[in-house]
Formats: structure tokens, sequence, C-alpha cells
């Protein structure tokens, strides 16, 4: 017999175990959770005791560390740039931060962005950004364009 010769009907027509329903039924009276006890009662679980060895939970080291005051920062780059100003028309005299969150370019939620030196930018654009890395700015100085860093 192999795996795909199975018949389901063997399992699939298998009737619930009814407990409580009186000592004739076989699950009567505890209903087959013996007698008294934490476990004898409904609403408990002891989840992860292992009766009274120390819990797998507890015998693994800990590890790793969620910094609270992370500041969320997502890249962007000249790339990325030149190509929301040909697919969405931007104005690149005066392009901020917030235009991009606006329009739904980019999520909110991921943080504050920073300009980095990746890509070619033809034309001069002026940009008010959070960050922005020395290159970039120096690369988008020399083409003409300016860049305002804004206060967080």
């Amino acid at each position: 017999m192999k795996i795909n010769e199975l018949n389901s009907t063997l399992t699939s027509n298998k009737k619930r175990k009814r407990r409580g329903r009186g000592a004739g039924s076989g699950l009567g009276k505890t209903s087959g959770r013996g007698v008294k006890g934490q476990k004898s009662r409904s609403g408990v679980s002891i989840k992860g005791f292992e009766g009274g060895q120390m819990p797998l939970y507890r015998r693994l080291p800990k590890r790793g560390f969620k910094n609270p005051f992370k500041k969320k920062i997502q890249q962007i780059n000249f790339t990325i740039i030149s190509n929301f100003l040909k697919k969405y028309k931007l104005d690149e005299k005066k392009l901020k931060e917030s235009d991009f969150f606006e329009k739904k370019l980019l999520n909110k939620s991921k943080g504050r962005l920073k300009l980095l030196n990746i890509g070619e930018i033809k034309q001069p654009i002026n940009l008010e950004i959070s960050y922005a890395s020395k290159n970039a700015i120096e690369k988008l100085e020399k083409i003409g364009g300016k860049i305002i860093l804004i206060k967080n």
C-alpha cells in the first residue's frame, strides 16, 4: 500500500467523543479527566509546564535586544528620485519629503528618508529631506541643486 492509495473514509466518518453523557457512555462522571486537581477543572491549561523539569523556554538562552529608541530611517537614492520625477511629474524646484508620503509613493510608517549617493541624476533639484549622506549632498550641489535638511 502506498500513501496515494490510502482511503480517507476510514478516518473521516469517525464519531467525536461526547463526554459527560452518563456512566453508560464510558466517558461519564469525570469525563476522562481523572479525579480532583487543577487539571480536572475547566478553563485550565498549564502551558509550558513539564512536570517540574526546567521548561524548554527557560533552558534556552535569551537572545537579542530591541532598542525602543531606534530611529526608523528608509533609504532613497538618485535613481529612485529620478524615476519618481519622470513617472509622477513632481516639481523638482521644490521637492519635499512629505510629497513622497502624501502621494503614497513611499510609506511614512517605515520611517523618515535618507538620501544616499546611488545612481545618476541629470537635472538639478531642490530637495527638503530628513537625512542625507555627505557624498549625496556634494553630488547634488555639484549639478546645481540644493538640499535642506529638516530638523527632527
